[in-house]
């Protein structure tokens, strides 16, 4: 194979990703497209780069109850995972990155308008570079439910959102993370949205006591795989 050649990923199962049109997510209706999408084959463009330095981000992202004067309120949590490919190796050196909403359930963005509080020591952003292992760790508040006008009286499930990269732009994954036991799954359109039962069920982090650190904080475990008949559902 040559430098020009692509390096030919694997494509994920039929029922493992949301379609565009969903009509239970009222938005899907309209912004799905009209046409039937055109499959391209790879080229080099997305099948390299991007590479991250460790000297982009530092441990202060990757706390984000550590990133103003005051704590944020709420339930600390840690929450951590790994990074894999479609063969189940680890993918070092790449980036993920992590928003979410604060403890009453409100982003830190002009434009969400939901009446709960602002933490003026919460923004709710962080970002960190996996490890040789493929190990991801961040440290934070666990988010709260939130009004989300979809249809009368909905309300999202807990959840946060994750961007990671991988080894190349074509094996780029934005997702969202839920919490065991969460009883808004079952009537959360965005996650519903998901075929198959059990590629939507990969979205749902595992309680882990040997992550938690006592009298401080539970412990969340969650892996990302970038493509194949294991991949993380997008979003």
């Amino acid at each position: 194979m040559s430098l020009r050649d692509p390096v030919p990923y694997a494509r994920d199962s039929a029922g493992a990703q949301p379609p565009n049109d969903f009509p239970d997510y009222k938005s899907t209706i309209k912004r799905a497209p009209k046409q039937a999408p055109v499959r391209l084959q790879h080229t080099l463009t997305e099948t390299t780069g991007p590479v991250f330095k460790r000297s982009w981000v530092g441990k202060s992202v990757a706390d984000l109850t550590r990133q103003h004067k005051g704590e944020p309120l709420g339930e600390r949590i840690i929450v951590a995972g790994r990074v894999l490919d479609e063969d189940g190796r680890p993918v070092p050196g790449t980036l993920v990155e992590m928003w979410q909403a604060n403890a009453a359930g409100r982003y830190a963005h002009p434009r969400d308008r939901h009446d709960a509080p602002l933490d003026r020591n919460f923004t709710g952003v962080g970002q960190v570079i996996t490890d040789k292992d493929g190990n991801w760790r961040f440290i934070t508040i666990k988010p709260g439910h939130y009004p989300w006008r979809n249809t009368y009286n909905a309300w999202r499930a807990q959840h946060l959102h994750f961007s990671v990269f991988g080894p190349a732009f074509a094996t780029r994954v934005v997702t969202q993370m839920y919490f065991p036991g969460d009883p808004l799954l079952a009537d959360d359109p965005i996650y519903n949205a998901i075929p198959d039962r059990q590629a939507r069920e990969r979205l749902v982090s595992v309680y882990d006591p040997n992550l938690s650190e006592a009298e401080w904080a539970l412990g969340f475990r969650w892996n990302m795989v970038l493509r194949g008949r294991e991949a993380t559902p997008t979003e």
